[in-house]
């Protein structure tokens, strides 16, 4: 037994492809998938308050209507979108609707990374108008299918994007 593994470990070795890192695509403005509009379901958790207690899980759906092509910076791989949404939690009856500027940046094929301000108001709890603030990241599968992630303030969720 023991004289086969040297040569089946340097069979293995041989016939192994190499590994090769992802181009990095941040500086070709214009280099990612072009759409109109993201759409995406999520599951999600509320943490921020707003009539909700801390670790409420809900639904919701988002959409991001893409505004600008290479967004703020002209020199990097950006975009930026007005995005829309309604989350709505399991317990308390409360409904989250945010409204904010999503500005997205493409790292590679299959990585982007994004930031989210705005405001929200939730509807009925105690009807206020908040502010939101979100950092997330996304895995391409394909130029159309991304699993999305998001931290932020008042939720954190995470959901499949269909890029149209």
């Amino acid at each position: 037994m023991r004289r086969l593994f040297l040569p089946c470990a340097l069979a293995s070795a041989l016939w192994a492809a190499p590994a090769r890192a992802e181009e990095s695509i941040i500086k070709n403005p214009g280099d990612h998938p072009r759409y109109g509009i993201d759409v995406e379901p999520h599951v999600l958790v509320g943490y921020g308050g707003y009539g909700l207690k801390n670790g409420t899980p809900g639904l919701g759906v988002r959409g991001t209507f893409i505004l600008v092509e290479n967004g703020f910076v002209p020199s990097l791989n950006n975009n930026v979108g007005l995005g829309l949404g309604i989350d709505a939690f399991l317990s308390g009856g409360a409904v989250d609707v945010p409204v904010v500027m999503q500005w997205n940046f493409f790292l590679s094929t299959h990585w982007s990374v994004f930031g989210e301000p705005g405001l929200g108001l939730e509807i009925g709890g105690r009807n206020v108008l908040h502010p939101v603030l979100a950092v997330g990241g996304r895995y391409h599968f394909t130029e159309h299918i991304a699993l999305t992630m998001r931290l932020g303030y008042p939720t954190a969720s995470i959901g499949v994007a269909f890029l149209l």
